[in-house]
């Protein structure tokens, strides 16, 4: 490599660093990618996709205890939990390898290491980045740097994107033992599948991974200090959602703290204050899902004088700090925390910096989805945070029993929420539980981003019979129009 300025320098190569890197290569800017353990991130080495990988794996096995009712020959359905892991873990790798090939095919250079801003850009002189060779242990094999990877050395750069994501939360008192104690990392690649655990959290990750290890015959036992499980989805669904989860033999705690955490001779010992009532109990292990922290330690920002907001990096609609050059993307600028979040952050925040006419991330119109059986997915508004707003809403419901694909497909339990503003008829929440609904909401976020009403989905013509339909349906619900309830 020559030691020409590069026009920006990305730190972090996970779904919102490479993807920027990517774009700003495609603008034509000289671009280079910091990454000090695996390319892809947490989300493609030890999270969306290999989660998902696994969750496929108890969907299958899901059906396959279902044989009878499809008129199927019943037969000893088991399962092999090292090559159920192995599945995810190659599926990792496979995509792994696919990042750095599109890094190499956009010119893109990796540097191999740890990441510290030594100087931000300033009066027409690029910043410095000082890049040393990373001292932090994988939490796991970690796929190795690409061979074309470039060193540690000190770079310059015109612009500066921090894009490092974010860690498991940690709680005082309920460290992470790698034994007993575990985080996503260690639920994903255990050393054996328990016969039980105890789950802190029913955020998305929590409630996945419930419902994972109770398709593989887990006795899982769900902790949540709130009253609602699934705290960011819409009231009615996630007590929907709860039914199902509890239906499939999950316990469930809500409104309940956890005081105490030991663990002993195999197990795991977890006192908890439910309702004002101490009980304790037991377990072979617990996971850990109270949320992530963004990594922003070690990287020069204090020193900088970078602007923080409740413990992640401040930045504007474009992803800009309070520090002329230095940019911010995905988790470690804030919530959601969502990989496609990040990667729409970091397109708008190098079309910036290219001078392009960059969109605005829309927060509202993020959709979320967790991958548990039942599904569920939403996007913009709760009924709750409408009416807080004082926004006057027409809410339009629609049930999977009523949509003969559903019935095909053995997949009853469910249910499609719409909210619309009874002002203009403009769509401005969905919330859906339900079999594929993750590959549902995509419609309703479309239809938020060109300003749909309820009378252009009334309208809009679905196919049949297919799970889509019910959207149509719950749009007509909101005006009093639906036809098969």
């Amino acid at each position: 490599m020559d030691n020409a300025v590069y026009d920006v320098i990305v730190i972090g190569a996970g779904p919102g660093g490479y993807v920027t890197a990517i774009r700003g290569a495609q603008l034509g800017l000289r671009c280079a990618i910091v990454e000090r353990e695996h390319l892809g991130g947490i989300c493609l080495n030890w999270g969306c996709i290999p989660t998902k990988a696994l969750l496929r794996t108890a969907e299958v096995l899901h059906l396959a205890s279902r044989a009878k009712e499809f008129g199927l020959k019943t037969v000893v359905i088991d399962y092999d939990s090292a090559a159920v892991i192995q599945r995810s873990r190659s599926i990792s790798a496979q995509l792994n390898t696919g990042v750095g090939f599109l890094l190499k095919k956009n010119r893109v250079d990796v540097i191999w290491g740890e990441a510290f801003i030594a100087r931000a850009p300033s009066d027409g002189m690029p910043g410095e980045v000082s890049v040393r060779s990373t001292e932090k242990p994988a939490v796991q094999p970690q796929h190795p740097a690409p061979k074309d990877a470039i060193g540690p050395g000190t770079y310059q750069a015109r612009h500066i994107i921090v894009a490092t994501g974010a860690r498991p939360r940690v709680l005082p008192g309920m460290e992470p033992d790698s034994d007993r104690i575990w985080t996503y990392f260690e639920a994903m690649n255990p050393p054996s599948i328990p016969q039980s655990m105890i789950v802190v959290g029913s955020g998305a990750i929590g409630i996945e991974f419930a419902s994972l290890y109770r398709a593989l015959g887990v006795d899982v036992t769900v902790i949540e200090v709130l009253p609602q499980i699934l705290p960011a989805e819409d009231a009615e669904i996630a007590a929907f959602a709860r039914k199902q989860l509890e239906k499939s033999g999950i316990r469930i705690l809500t409104d309940a703290r956890v005081v105490a955490l030991s663990t002993g001779a195999g197990e795991v010992r977890v006192t908890v204050s439910h309702k004002n009532i101490a009980q304790e109990l037991s377990a072979e292990c617990t996971l850990l899902a109270v949320g992530v922290v963004g990594n922003t330690e070690n990287l020069g920002l204090e020193a900088l004088g970078i602007e923080f907001r409740n413990g992640t990096i401040a930045t504007n609609a474009l992803g800009r700090t309070n520090v002329p050059g230095i940019y911010a993307i995905g988790d470690v600028a804030g919530p959601p925390m969502l990989a496609h979040k990040a990667e729409h952050e970091g397109i708008a925040c190098v079309e910036g910096i290219a001078g392009r006419s960059a969109h605005v991330v829309l927060k509202d119109r993020i959709p979320g989805c967790t991958y548990c059986h039942p599904q569920i997915a939403s996007v913009g508004l709760t009924e709750a945070r409408a009416r807080e707003a004082g926004i006057e809403i027409l809410v339009g419901r629609f049930p999977f029993r009523g949509n003969g694909k559903a019935i095909a497909l053995g997949e009853t339990e469910g249910m499609i929420k719409t909210i619309f503003d009874a002002g203009n008829g403009r769509l401005i929440g969905a919330h859906m539980c339900g079999a594929e609904v993750t590959e549902l909401i995509h419609g309703f976020v479309i239809a938020m981003q060109c300003g749909a009403t309820h009378r252009d989905l009334g309208w809009a013509i679905f196919p049949h019979p297919t799970l889509s339909e019910m959207m149509h349906e719950s749009a007509l619900s909101a005006a009093g129009q639906a036809i098969h309830i």
